[in-house]
């Protein structure tokens, strides 16, 4: 089978690095990059780029034709804390899009969609620690309402239609790449750029909260992973619980010193904590384990070391 992949939201923070594993692991040309705006140079001049709008059905529709797609990665939404600025827009966004390439995998013109859901999905009401696959989940963010819809209607169109969508939950997500994007966990991204730039931080949660988290590769590692899987390994059509290392900002705090022993932080929480507040301490992931063999590499020490020797050069 010819796989042509096109990446909807190429240009966010999962996306920049998503596209360039894809095109490493496959012909450059065959991976077709898109968002709403252009991206950085590296990805811009990697392969094909196409400015598109994830809300517009029909000019989605034209570039999958024309490029002849099979797989859509769907990585284009509004985040947490960007979301509960403008929640109409986020909703808008996130189940439009969504509706778009699902709507296309029915009519058959695509073979295989990744949509990423989150672990907003849940809520204050939720079991905090090793959150279950299956549980009460009572989001009290747009973005999380707009993830918890999607995980419901990717089901649907399984059962109802055929379609082949898989999804996973992610935890928050680190890299040294790409600036964060308006999440609520984007406090353990820029924290290691105020590290090597100020040698101290302003908090905007609180030292305990202690929240799932991801070093970057790792969360590639896994989206490409269920893509790949053969189609029964893939036993649920919602999404799959995804897990690594959980910490708080104290226990961040306390990695980077190990580098930067001069580093401090203060605390001054803001409206995220109300959102961090009703989010899992630690995930249950054993079902993406069992099924199709889902392991993650790196620590939290592993993560700050990396973070730290790459971010360097910027300052």
């Amino acid at each position: 089978m010819k796989k042509r992949i096109l990446i909807i939201g190429a240009c966010g923070q999962i996306g920049t690095e998503l596209t360039a594993k894809l095109r490493e692991l496959y012909p450059a040309h065959k991976v077709i990059a898109s968002d709403i705006v252009e991206g950085d140079k590296e990805l811009m001049k990697g392969g094909p780029f196409e400015l598109l709008d994830a809300t517009n059905y029909s000019a989605i529709e034209d570039v999958v034709i024309r490029h002849e797609i099979t797989d859509v990665y769907l990585m284009a939404a509004m985040l947490s804390a960007t979301g509960e600025k403008f929640p109409m827009k986020a909703w808008n966004l996130n189940m439009n899009s969504l509706f778009n390439v699902l709507n296309l995998a029915k009519e058959k013109k695509i073979e295989k969609i990744f949509w990423p859901s989150s672990i907003a999905v849940f809520g204050p009401t939720t079991p905090k620690t090793h959150t279950p696959q299956r549980t009460v989940m009572e989001p009290s963010t747009v973005y999380g309402i707009s993830k918890q819809t999607g995980e419901r209607w990717c089901e649907y169109y399984f059962h109802k239609y055929g379609v082949d969508v898989r999804s996973v939950r992610y935890p928050g997500l680190i890299s040294y790449k790409t600036l964060p994007g308006g999440g609520t966990t984007d406090y353990a991204v820029d924290i290691y750029h105020k590290a090597l730039k100020h040698k101290k931080y302003i908090c905007f949660l609180n030292a305990e909260t202690t929240l799932p988290m991801m070093f970057m590769e790792d969360a590639i590692e896994a989206t490409i992973k269920i893509m790949e899987a053969p189609s029964k390994e893939i036993k649920n059509r919602s999404a799959y619980n995804l897990s690594a290392i959980s910490f708080n900002p104290e226990e961040i705090t306390e990695s980077i010193k190990q580098h930067i022993p001069e580093f401090t932080i203060t605390y001054e929480p803001d409206f995220r904590q109300a959102i961090a507040d009703s989010w899992p301490q630690s995930i249950d992931d054993s079902e993406a384990r069992e099924d199709w063999g889902w392991a993650h590499r790196f620590s939290l020490e592993d993560m700050t070391g990396i973070m730290l020797d790459n971010l360097k050069g910027k300052y």
